[in-house]
């Protein structure tokens, strides 16, 4: 949401009508598509045992080894799960992951995982338990993909928005491994979110004056004209937050922009977001026009 704000911000003609929820829209495909990439990659490590086993065994002289080429990861249940997902299926015609995938990489992660005492341990055991098979595959994730340098550089170039959302989605994908089928990847954002993030972004562009006209009087010796222009746009946020959003609790918008402010503007954004938003959100409750609802009687 910010970032659609941002970009806005940044045209030198005003948006046309639609426009700026086509944008948010935009940003957040690329976050599904990301999402997407991963966890495909992922199930592709996994795959590629498969692949391995076929090529050495159809070397000239195959050793016994190259004939006994364990496959097991390759039938991982919980990597099944996920592949055989109706939304991971439908996105995957879509988005068409393997056009992107960096095929020699994926083999060399692989052959690192064959070299890791938690694959071997893995393979080791004959049944399928479901606790083996979680965590031999959030291995192959956490240690193998998001520790490889080189796996980050291939994600960094192939997706724009690795930088913005990369922890996001990995989070997203951490309960994907926990709970298979928790996440639809055809709907990233439930129906009543999108139409958070929608009514947030058209509500602090078309009342953008008005918010600022409480912001202003609230700065002191800044000047508005020097103040960051992400630094802005937050407090406009959350000042839209106060107004016109009456289930959010102030200090849950307050924290939250904070948090926000910290990750994506200046080192002294995080305190000076605080005490601004703090300010105006006292002087709304002293003056009577904060209207808040109890969120769970809503």
């Amino acid at each position: 949401m910010m970032q659609t704000i941002y970009t806005l911000s940044t045209l030198e003609e005003l948006a046309q009508p639609g426009e700026p929820v086509k944008l948010l829209q935009k940003h957040f495909e690329q976050s599904k598509d990301l999402l997407l990439y991963l966890t495909y990659f992922l199930t592709e490590v996994a795959a590629y045992a498969e692949t391995d086993s076929y090529h050495r065994r159809g070397k000239h002289l195959p050793t016994q080894e190259d004939r006994n080429v364990n496959t097991k990861i390759s039938g991982n249940e919980l990597v099944w799960k996920i592949k055989e997902d109706p939304s991971f299926q439908k996105e995957a015609r879509r988005v068409k992951p393997e056009l992107r995938i960096d095929k020699d990489l994926v083999r060399k992660i692989y052959s690192q995982l064959t070299e890791t005492s938690q694959y071997k341990e893995y393979i080791k055991a004959e049944d399928r338990d479901g606790k083996n098979e979680k965590d031999i595959t959030e291995f192959i994730l956490n240690d193998l993909l998001l520790q490889n340098e080189n796996f980050i550089s291939h994600v960094e170039e192939v997706f724009i928005n690795w930088d913005d959302d990369g922890e996001m989605v990995v989070q997203v994908m951490a309960g994907l491994l926990q709970k298979p089928g928790s996440v639809n990847f055809s709907e990233l954002l439930s129906p009543d979110k999108w139409e958070f993030a929608k009514s947030l972004v058209e509500t602090v562009l078309e009342k953008g004056e008005h918010l600022e006209s409480l912001i202003v009087p609230k700065l002191k010796n800044w000047d508005p004209e020097r103040i960051a222009a992400l630094d802005m746009i937050i407090m406009k946020m959350g000042v839209a937050e106060f107004l016109y959003f009456e289930t959010i609790p102030p200090k849950v918008t307050i924290n939250e922009y904070i948090d926000i402010s910290k990750e994506y503007s200046t080192q002294q954004s995080g305190q000076f977001v605080n005490g601004i938003l703090d300010n105006i959100h006292k002087e709304l409750v002293g003056t009577g026009k904060l209207q808040k609802r109890d969120f769970k009687k809503a």
